[in-house]
């Protein structure tokens, strides 16, 4: 399993919200690629970068610094926010970007989705981010009716890099991760998961760890890095073990 740091970008900086809540976001950084530096030189495998401003708008709001936050690390990057067309898709990837992710898209666009899984195979990952098992979309803002196993059921056999499963009652809150709903998921579906939302310890890391065999391959911790309450290479040790 691998430990993904975060860096979600709103109006340039590095912040984190409160349950996807814009109206409660910490800024942490003014310059995110040292961040990215930062988790670099800890260790890390890969980062998770979310452009917090396009999930809202339905486009890229943060290229400027994503582009160089790219070309600043020589480590694989996934990324989403605002990614919702071909085009989209095909200039991140041209541009270092390793993996896109598509969220709001996953829901309301399928056949986009599957065609995105044809054209760019292994390049696509999907996000779903879901409340008492439900999906929102449009960066948190919009609760669907649809429950999160339903819509990744959809696109088993087309190629997913993996799904990103975010519970967004405990992203940015530190209250431990969603271990069931995580499970549940994983268990549904022979897509590789990737936790995300509440780490905010080490114990939290052994849980997700125990989630390993149920084809949980990743999880992305965020605040607890900014906040100390997780070292990056401690958890980054403990998932190689």
């Amino acid at each position: 399993m691998i430990v993904i740091p975060a860096i979600d970008l709103k109006n340039g900086k590095c912040v984190r919200l409160a349950q996807g809540d814009f109206q409660r976001a910490t800024i942490y950084s003014e310059n995110p690629v040292e961040i990215a530096e930062q988790w670099r030189a800890q260790g890390a495998q890969r980062i998770h970068i979310v452009d917090l401003d396009g999930s809202l708008a339905g486009s890229p709001r943060n290229r400027a610094v994503i582009l160089e936050i790219v070309k600043a690390i020589p480590i694989p990057i996934e990324l989403g926010g605002g990614i919702r067309d071909m085009k989209t898709i095909e200039f991140y990837l041209q541009q270092g970007v390793q993996w896109v992710i598509l969220g709001t898209a996953a829901l309301k666009n399928e056949a986009f989705v599957r065609d995105a899984c044809l054209q760019f195979s292994g390049r696509i990952i999907v996000g779903i981010d879901a409340q008492d098992g439900l999906v929102a979309v449009q960066g948190w803002t919009e609760k669907t009716s649809e429950p999160a196993v339903a819509v990744a059921r959809r696109y088993e056999d087309h190629g997913l890099a993996a799904i990103v499963y975010t519970d967004i009652q405990r992203d940015g809150m530190e209250t431990g991760v969603n271990v069931e709903a995580t499970r549940i998921l994983a268990e549904a579906v022979s897509i590789p998961i990737i936790a995300s939302g509440g780490v905010a310890c080490m114990s939290d890391i052994e849980q997700v760890l125990d989630l390993e065999p149920f084809g949980v391959m990743g999880v992305i911790v965020g605040k607890a890095l900014y906040t100390g309450g997780l070292s990056l290479e401690a958890a980054i040790d403990r998932a190689k073990r």
